[in-house]
């Protein structure tokens, strides 16, 4: 059965006129046409999808090799606090305990040093307001005073912040005036 309109050896009609007098495309070059444009955006569509597929790999690589870079850094400003370490763990046993504690207290205020220095930051709240955010309450003491109400009493562990964020909260004992039954 043949469709209506396209029996055979129908007239061939003539290209329709466009509004200019110039013959309008026929529909199988305007199919051909319009496939060439789709097939030419998907090749630019695929072009751009690979190079920012490449861009993201580039900037994740470049910013591992950025951190590994700081973290290296870091590592030879403590160099030389393990070699005071070293040092000290290589001492004759028989080095009074005086002097093994003054080379100890100075290793450990030499790394807080480069510690601070690096963006790390101690969190020692005793007296100061209870924040659950910066500290966790393992203890709980009823206060003598009013005032004293939701302070920090005592620090179990003290709390770090790297560079703003939280990397431990301080472990403290509260002064809390409510029942906790």
């Amino acid at each position: 059965m043949m469709e209506k309109g396209f029996e055979e050896n129908a007239p061939i009609e003539e290209a329709p006129q466009g509004t200019s007098g110039v013959p309008a495309e026929p529909a199988e070059g305007a199919a051909h046409r319009l496939g060439e444009q789709l097939r030419e955006a998907l090749d630019r569509h695929l072009r751009l999808a690979a190079e920012f597929d490449n861009y993201r790999k580039r900037v994740a690589r470049e910013r591992l090799e950025l951190t590994d870079r700081a973290q290296a850094a870091l590592v030879m400003r403590l160099t030389d606090i393990l070699d005071d370490v070293d040092r000290i763990a290589a001492s004759d046993p028989a080095t009074a305990a005086a002097a093994l504690l003054e080379a100890i207290l100075l290793v450990d205020k030499k790394l807080r040093k480069e510690l601070e220095a690096a963006g790390l930051e101690r969190l020692d709240p005793v007296g100061q307001p209870f924040d659950p955010a910066f500290h966790e309450a393992v203890a709980v003491l009823t206060p003598s005073v009013p005032e004293h109400d939701h302070l920090v009493a005592a620090t179990f562990q003290v709390g770090y912040r790297f560079k703003g964020s939280l990397v431990r909260p301080a472990r403290v004992q509260v002064y809390s005036s409510e029942s906790h039954a």
